[in-house]
């Protein structure tokens, strides 16, 4: 049995019902993250770039079950510890890159929505992070001036560094209505006028649907739009690095959706906004950005449908002739994730029996020799190598361990050897499959 540190039992509970349930957990993935270490490492490696002032753009692809979604939740976290703002938003029909009834502005909404901080890892920090950036170049201010909090000339100094980051801001395109409602809210916080600072925020999360509107409100002529919503992230990440952080990073998944848009010319816009984030990041036209993107491979290798009958895009992202299965170049556009070998998973199965042991209050009684049958088993259906998923063989885990406790007179290979996993059994493919799994400790 391995010894595992203490998981409090909250995250326990959340990751069990989560992984169960066929979706990643958004807190605990460090106590049970298993292999993917170079496709981490590679995606670290943008960050770097990205707090230096660069920017990056990778896809990650996979299958559905695949671990797609656990690496961009796992990166999620490693970056927002590196002082990253994050923000996600997955794609469906109503949110798509760009729509003519509103759909890229939802999915700026929903990115805006969902922007987190490690101290606000939940989503919603918009409003944190202004009063936060207000806060420190006060403090700065007083700091610098030896001034009593009261003294009026604490205010000027004040705005002399409100100002030098606004003059930055507005220097980039819509940049000038962008660092005017900064100016707006400040003043708003210096004057208590907490209508004024929601008008602002609203503006900011892309709410108002009328510039008539806006103007009334805010005195701007200009609202957040469908065509030019991606201009207001690049501002944000520039104002973000400005504001204390070390660079915002978006992750949008489900790009499967725009795959589904039966439309092709509607589809075709949608990748001709996904060229232009593609190479604003290369060309060095976005800074401090990060952008990451989840598909299936249907979803981007097909020539009909997918990115690749964009052909601007199929130029740019196709692999190369020299990668391949278990050699891919990770410095690539595009990461292709490889299966988790079954190794893997057994070290999976037994972190997840000891938090599900940890969070029902029992002492483990399965053996790593239980363990390796189940995994046996499950790898050991008929096209498993091609057609198995983590979330197919977790949510089996899961399963049996839940009846394991609620039935403690039942035992494990009474559960391996009944219908549902004997014909599984029966299905194994040959004795050289079941070679693979020689090297386990039992």
């Amino acid at each position: 049995m391995t010894e595992n540190k203490k998981v409090p039992k909250r995250i326990s509970q959340t990751v069990l019902n989560s992984l169960k349930g066929g979706v990643v957990p958004r807190i605990g993935l460090p106590y049970i993250a298993v292999g993917r270490k170079t496709e981490i490492e590679a995606l670290l490696h943008d960050v770097d770039i990205i707090s230096e002032g660069g920017a990056s753009f990778r896809f990650i692809v996979g299958r559905y079950g695949s671990g797609k979604s656990f690496l961009l939740q796992t990166i999620r976290n490693y970056v927002m510890d590196r002082g990253f703002i994050v923000a996600d938003a997955d794609l469906s029909p109503e949110r798509r890159l760009q729509g003519t009834h509103g759909q890229g502005l939802a999915t700026y909404r929903e990115l805006i929505t969902n922007l987190s901080t490690k101290t606000k890892p939940e989503g919603g920090a918009l409003t944190l992070v202004l009063d936060r950036w207000i806060s420190t170049l006060q403090g700065e201010a007083l700091q610098e001036t030896g001034l009593s909090p009261d003294d009026p000339g604490l205010a000027a100094a004040t705005d002399k560094k409100i100002y030098a980051v606004t003059a930055s801001v507005s220097e980039l395109v819509h940049g000038f209505e962008f660092a005017r409602l900064l100016t707006t809210y400040y003043h708003a916080c210096l004057e208590g006028n907490d209508e004024t600072k929601a008008k602002v925020v609203r503006w900011f999360r892309g709410e108002y649907p009328l510039k008539r509107e806006a103007k009334e409100a805010l005195g701007v002529n200009v609202i957040i739009t469908d065509d030019d919503w991606y201009d207001y992230i690049k501002l944000f990440a520039v104002f973000f690095r400005l504001a204390g952080y070390a660079g915002m990073m978006i992750m949008i998944d489900e790009l499967v959706n725009i795959y589904k848009i039966p439309n092709t010319i509607t589809r075709q816009y949608n990748y001709e906004k996904m060229l232009t984030m593609y190479n604003d990041t290369l060309q060095g036209k976005a800074r401090y950005l990060g952008i990451i993107m989840g598909a299936t491979p249907q979803a981007l290798e097909d020539k009909r449908r997918g990115i690749y009958s964009y052909e601007a895009l199929r130029s740019r992202l196709s692999e190369g002739r020299f990668s391949r299965p278990g050699a891919r170049d990770l410095l690539a556009p595009v990461i292709h994730l490889e299966p988790l070998t079954a190794e893997e998973m057994l070290v999976l199965c037994e972190k997840l029996a000891d938090m599900h042991a940890g969070l029902y209050g029992y002492a483990r009684s399965l053996t790593t020799e239980d363990l390796v049958i189940f995994i046996k088993i499950e790898y050991g259906r008929i096209g498993a190598d091609q057609n198995i998923t983590p979330r197919e063989v977790i949510r089996d885990f899961i399963e049996l361990l839940d009846l394991l406790y609620q039935n403690p007179d039942m035992n494990i290979k009474e559960l391996l050897d009944s219908d549902e996993f004997s014909y599984a059994r029966s299905e194994a493919v040959s004795d050289e499959k079941a070679n693979d799994f020689a090297e386990f400790t039992i």
